[in-house]
């Protein structure tokens, strides 16, 4: 059975609660993390303790053990005459932009004659997840 510091290999596929998938290691390498370690979302983490190699389970996992809630500190906007010349950002763009903390992915949510809003939210931010998650392969911690 599965215990913090485990070594292990899953196979699984993640969906919203709507039903549809986000992602899927299906036909991909199984997926290896050490168990406790802060490697994966805490929720994912749990989920796979006590698993025994074989053995499938779903989960449902609330955002607050996932990626967290949606932060409104996040989301900025700014303004069209400040960008390169040239550049015409669209909804759905991902732009890369520096912050004091270093640079991070921001994705284009609105865009207007003189504007445009990123959102520097993980995609999956403020949603619950689920998971159907197959143990492949168990290392014990030494």
């Amino acid at each position: 059975m599965v215990e913090n510091g485990d070594s292990v290999k899953v196979d699984y596929t993640g969906s919203l609660t709507d039903g549809s998938v986000f992602d899927s290691s299906i036909g991909r390498t199984p997926l290896g993390f050490t168990v406790g370690a802060g490697q994966m979302i805490a929720g994912f983490d749990k989920a796979v303790l006590g698993m025994k190699v074989g053995q499938t389970k779903k989960v449902t996992i609330p955002s607050n053990e996932a990626y967290g809630p949606k932060n409104d500190a996040m989301i900025a906007v700014f303004d069209k005459k400040d960008l390169p010349q040239g550049m015409d950002p669209k909804v759905g763009d991902q732009l890369q932009m520096r912050s004091q903390s270093g640079n991070l992915m921001v994705t284009v949510t609105a865009v207007t004659e003189t504007n445009f809003t990123v959102d520097a939210n993980h995609e999956l931010a403020g949603q619950d997840l689920v998971f159907e998650i197959t143990l492949v392969e168990l290392t014990k911690k030494q």
